[in-house]
């Protein structure tokens, strides 16, 4: 499994409104790309958010980054032009536990 985890710290005053947009249209709509199993949106403290998207293979992820990525980034500068610093990072599993 391959997963793109997307953190983002939202001002106090984007913080509502951010939530809003990545929930009611955002993610949905990057999730009807198929490039992902499933999308984990999650609050790692507050102002800090993080989005988990996992992919059962890199070529997903690949085909995510080359086709779709460029329309969801420059969507979301139209609706968070300001007031957020965005991370990005590719994590590969190496062996799962249970």
């Amino acid at each position: 499994m391959i997963a793109y985890e997307v953190r983002v710290e939202v001002r106090e005053d984007m913080r509502k409104p951010f939530e809003a947009y990545m929930r009611q249209k955002h993610l949905p709509e990057i999730l009807a790309t198929g490039c992902f199993q499933v999308i984990r949106f999650e609050r790692v403290e507050a102002g800090v958010l993080r989005t988990r998207y996992e992919a059962l293979s890199r070529a997903d992820l690949d085909r995510y980054l080359a086709h779709h990525a460029a329309h969801f980034r420059a969507d979301f500068m139209v609706h968070c032009p300001e007031g957020c610093a965005v991370t990005r990072e590719v994590l590969e599993t190496v062996e799962s536990f249970s």
